[in-house]
């Protein structure tokens, strides 16, 4: 009996998302930034060779890092507001991977939503965003707060 317990336990774990708030911080942190339209904040979420990309109608749209960073500083504080959950957290020594549900509004008003990913790297042992890929649509949204 003891042993089908810790079993069930075991694996009972594996179906919720892991918390670690080491792997969340640069992904809040870039939240963050964007809600405060702080682009210091942005840049050292990421690492320096990060890659941006949209799945579009179309196809993947890959995005200049840089110049997403100069596009948020010229939003005025709480323009950019992301609200997301984190659904789980996958890990294998200094590689992350991070899937984040959001639902994006812009000066307050619903604008979009979708799921974010993220491929996370340990470099110099802090977290950094090496990849991002995101949907956006704007049916089948959950209300996120």
């Amino acid at each position: 009996m003891k042993k089908i317990v810790a079993v069930l336990l075991l694996s009972g774990s594996f179906c919720f998302a892991q918390q670690n708030p080491e792997i969340e911080k640069p992904v809040k942190d870039l939240f963050s930034a964007m809600k405060s339209a702080d682009p210091e904040l942005l840049q050292s979420v990421f690492s320096e060779t990060a890659v941006l990309q949209t799945i579009a109608k179309d196809g993947v749209k890959t995005e200049d890092l840089k110049k997403f960073i100069t596009s948020i500083s010229g939003f005025a504080k709480d323009d950019l507001d992301e609200r997301f959950i984190i659904e789980s957290i996958h890990t294998d020594g200094n590689l992350a991977s991070v899937f984040v549900p959001y639902s994006f509004y812009f000066k307050g008003k619903f604008s979009h939503c979708g799921a974010n990913s993220f491929q996370l790297v340990k470099q110099n042992g802090i977290w950094k965003i090496q990849y991002l890929i995101d949907t956006r649509r704007k049916d089948n949204c959950k209300d996120l707060k």
